[in-house]
């Protein structure tokens, strides 16, 4: 009788492992910079930068009119200087360029087209450790964990929509999977 009971709960005791599996797996976010601006010489990235905390396995996704702009991850002293001569670590020209970031580290983007970077198509982020018990939209004590860094003016963004799935959203279908499961399975 003992043994029947086990078997009888195992479903629900693999179903809570996986859903916690997936919980912990749950934490990346997808960002497209600029937001509703995407990647284009109007936008203000420094601004745009400092709204988030960037977190490892986070992705980076720049929306453009390919041929129109492109995107250099660059070393901090190119970033500064615009001059992509060298310090360029990665291109990307497709259009909708999606970047993971890998490591907790400053990361650097430019635009290489002439005239852009210096007229603001740049920011600095600084990616932190993931931390599963937070969300990515602000730390403990209100403020960012991103360090702007100090651009020449360029015109405030004309739309402040966010394009984020946000955490309460993934837990919650994360819930009704799970809830599902539960029914057809106990």
């Amino acid at each position: 009788m003992r043994k029947g009971k086990f078997f009888r709960h195992f479903p629900f005791s693999l179903i809570l492992i996986i859903y916690t599996l997936f919980l912990n797996g749950a934490t990346s976010e997808d960002y497209v910079v600029g937001d509703g601006d995407e990647w284009n010489s109007q936008a203000n990235f420094l601004s745009w930068s400092t709204k988030y905390n960037f977190t490892v396995g986070d992705i980076l996704v720049f929306k453009y009119v390919k041929g129109q702009h492109n995107v250099y991850e660059v070393e901090e002293k190119t970033f500064r200087s615009c001059d992509s001569s060298s310090g360029v670590l990665a291109k990307y020209e497709s259009g909708n360029d999606q970047v993971k970031l890998t490591e907790a580290k400053k990361y650097w983007f430019i635009c290489d087209v002439s005239g852009h970077c210096l007229g603001g198509m740049r920011f600095g982020i600084d990616v932190k450790q993931a931390n599963p018990s937070s969300d990515n939209t602000g730390s403990n004590d209100g403020s960012p964990t991103s360090q702007p860094t100090e651009l020449p003016a360029t015109p405030p963004s004309s739309s402040g929509r966010g394009t984020l799935l946000s955490e309460s959203w993934k837990t919650g279908i994360y819930t009704l999977a799970f809830g599902v499961l539960f029914k057809l399975f106990c």
